[in-house]
């Protein structure tokens, strides 16, 4: 067996590994749930090691090249040697509220930062702390991960460092922030896939892998997952049923639009545009049971159009396809018949994934041609048809759904492009 890739997904439970073959072919995989009282770095650490260490050897003796995701705007400030000096701020930690004005002033074009999650808001935080001195380099999850496996510190790619304030058309830092006093921070920004370094003797000698095994710069979980799908042409896209709506879309032309909730990142020589919607099935669990879901769908006539407009939301407001914080849920009149209820919302759901990507297509993106489905929703073959029918487009599950498996044909695909 010559030539495996390995990719590695840190979410916010725990961790999954995905081994490929050049084929795309999976050849191992593995998950592992966080747990003890570690404080996160030390959690993390030890969980990627497990990782590795569950690798069969005579797999681990073929890997080629080795690529991780992390939470998007999950940081960390570190000091001269890597060593975190403060626990990390993750994706969804708001503290940095305060700074949202002051990220307005320095970056008053870029809507993708001016949120107190975003990791350029943490930054400015930080940079307000008494610890703030002791810090060399400021990293993403993914960074700091990879950086123990290669040992060069200071470097992250285009993906986890959009909502830094990086900017991913001309792939340079504004001048706002590399000349600010935290420009020294900044990590160095490569392509996503792109081979850093060789991994570090000790872990070959540890866990069987090869000294040339490439470790290559990384991606957030969220466009981990898109890899995976299948969605390669401008066109494609990817809806993820989950507890939300998620819509993306490969498009030849750059869409962000704040009024509108849309942005996009850098996908090669495309952009990876869309939004999430708070519908989604969140709102179906809190009226049906998951064997209820299943009963009730296949009582339905997909063919068939319901009646009902709704906008299925569990309280007020949405993000898109319509932006607006004050949105009051629309699920009325409803019907004492569970089953035109449950339809009721499933064509709403799937008029509004229409409307977003219509919408998409308004503000100058690549028009849908195909959509591939993650989530839960995916295994409804009701809801699929009537997806179908208000998309005009073929609709079918994503070929996988792990984002592990799409960074593993990342760190592929980095290799590949280096040597041709």
């Amino acid at each position: 067996m010559k030539g495996l890739y390995l990719g590695l997904d840190f979410g916010t439970s725990g961790a999954r590994s995905c081994v490929i073959d050049a084929t795309g072919t999976m050849a191992y995989q593995a998950q592992i749930t966080f747990s003890g009282q570690d404080a996160l770095p030390q959690l993390w650490q030890k969980t990627l090691i497990a990782l590795l260490a569950e690798i069969p050897p005579v797999y681990c003796r073929e890997i080629q090249a080795i690529a991780l995701n992390g939470t998007s705007a999950t940081v960390l400030l570190c000091d001269a040697q890597g060593v975190p000096i403060t626990e990390p701020l993750l994706y969804n930690d708001p503290r940095a509220k305060g700074e949202v004005d002051r990220v307005r002033e320095l970056l008053p074009y870029c809507p993708v930062v001016h949120s107190a999650t975003s990791s350029l808001a943490k930054l400015l935080w930080w940079q307000k702390q008494p610890y703030f001195t002791q810090g060399a380099y400021f990293l993403h999850q993914a960074d700091w991960l990879a950086f123990l496996l290669h040992g060069k510190l200071g470097i992250s790619d285009y993906h986890n460092a959009l909502k830094l304030g990086y900017d991913v058309v001309t792939l340079t830092y504004p001048p706002a922030l590399s000349c600010s006093p935290f420009g020294v921070l900044l990590p160095r920004i490569m392509s996503p896939g792109r081979p850093v370094g060789s991994i570090q003797r000790k872990w070959c000698d540890r866990f069987s892998l090869p000294p040339d095994c490439q470790i290559c710069a990384g991606t957030t979980d969220s466009i981990a997952a898109f890899l995976a799908s299948g969605a390669t042409r401008p066109g494609d896209a990817v809806t993820s049923l989950g507890s939300t709506l998620v819509l993306k879309l490969l498009s030849s032309q750059k869409v962000d639009q704040a009024a509108s909730g849309v942005y996009s990142h850098r996908l090669g020589s495309l952009w990876l545009t869309g939004g999430a919607s708070n519908t989604g099935g969140a709102v179906l669990a809190h009226f049906f049971s998951p064997d209820e879901l299943s009963r009730l769908s296949a009582q339905i006539n997909p063919h068939q159009a319901s009646p009902l407009h709704y906008y299925p939301l569990l309280r007020k407001g949405d993000r898109f396809p319509r932006n607006d914080p004050n949105l009051s849920p629309q699920l009325s009149p409803r019907p004492d018949d569970p089953v035109t209820f449950l339809h009721g919302l499933l064509e709403s759901m799937a008029r509004l994934e229409a409307e977003g990507y219509q919408r998409l297509k308004e503000l100058g993106a690549t028009p849908l041609t195909q959509v591939y489905t993650a989530g839960g929703g995916a295994r409804n073959p009701q809801w699929t048809t009537i997806r179908q029918r208000h998309l005009c487009v073929p609709v079918q599950s994503s070929q996988q759904t792990e984002a592990a498996y799409g960074t593993a044909q990342l760190a592929y695909q980095g290799t590949v492009d280096r040597a041709s």
